[in-house]
């Protein structure tokens, strides 16, 4: 009886494999495949199950809420026209990769002999890039007890680099207060945007400084720049205003002198007092530019 059984649980089984085959499936080696820029990368797409010796495939490219053809009517499309090429029958491999490649990719397969004729797989391809060198801007002086700023910006990698600061080739950390290294200073890191605020430098915050940005991709320093912590010479910039003031006074003074002696009255060419002569009555004088001086005009009255 076990042996007259046996063939018609081997004939169910064929049947039920053969429905399943009737349908066409698509699988992934790696569905979320991650790249630094310039290399390859493979996009995976394998069919599991298929009746048909001849698919149709495309695939598609997803990115700012458009879809372009990359690989249609057994070509390549687009801006990947001369970098991709189809491996096998279905996954697509991309060389010289860059930023602008990051995307959606949909592999689609249309078999036509098959109970469900289309299939479709989507592949997140993510391009990593190494951030370039940033710009720090780091104040050259600063007097004890004030407020001082540095800044680190990069805007080419991806994705976005995390920012790190060293003084003297030393690591800060995010908080000085959370490290008793740093308890004579007071600042606080920030590692998502690359500012590092000083709430009051001190003179032990001299020194040499740099930052690194850095991602998954790799990382980039900025030259090292000075930063001084000066004190203020209280005493000597009251002794300044106080010789200025005292200048001032001498100035003033000197000139008061002068005015009351005279020495800013008006003087003829022989350096005395001019004024005009008392005229008597009934003589009129007048000045001619021969004689220098004046002359009698009209006689006497009796």
């Amino acid at each position: 009886m076990a042996l007259r059984r046996r063939p018609s649980l081997v004939l169910l089984l064929l049947l039920v494999r053969g429905c399943l085959i009737g349908a066409v499936n698509l699988k992934s080696s790696n569905r979320t495949p991650v790249v630094q820029e310039f290399e390859s990368v493979e996009l995976s797409c394998i069919i599991t199950d298929s009746q048909t010796n001849d698919p149709r495939i495309e695939w598609k490219k997803i990115q700012d809420e458009q879809t372009t053809y990359v690989f249609f009517d057994n070509k390549i499309q687009g801006d990947l026209t001369d970098r991709a090429e189809l491996l096998g029958k279905t996954s697509l491999k991309i060389w010289n990769v860059t930023r602008k490649d990051s995307a959606l990719y949909r592999c689609e397969v249309v078999a036509r002999n098959d109970r469900k004729e289309i299939d479709e797989i989507v592949i997140e391809l993510t391009v990593q890039v190494k951030p370039v060198a940033p710009v720090c801007r780091v104040p050259r002086a600063v007097p004890v007890g004030k407020a001082a700023t540095l800044s680190c910006q990069e805007g080419e990698g991806f994705p976005r680099p995390h920012y790190s600061w060293y003084r003297n080739d030393v690591p800060l950390p995010t908080d000085s207060r959370a490290n008793p290294r740093f308890r004579n200073s007071s600042f606080v890191l920030n590692p998502e945007t690359g500012t590092l605020v000083f709430s009051a430098v001190h003179k032990e915050d001299s020194g040499q400084y740099y930052c690194i940005a850095s991602n998954d991709a790799g990382s980039a320093r900025c030259e090292e720049q000075d930063m001084e912590v000066y004190d203020l010479n209280i005493g000597g910039i009251i002794g300044g205003v106080l010789v200025v003031l005292t200048v001032l006074a001498l100035i003033t003074g000197g000139i008061c002198c002068a005015y009351r002696r005279g020495y800013f009255i008006s003087h003829d060419r022989s350096g005395e007092s001019y004024k005009n002569p008392g005229k008597p009555d009934g003589v009129n004088y007048i000045r001619t530019d021969e004689e220098g001086d004046f002359r009698h005009k009209s006689s006497f009255v009796i």
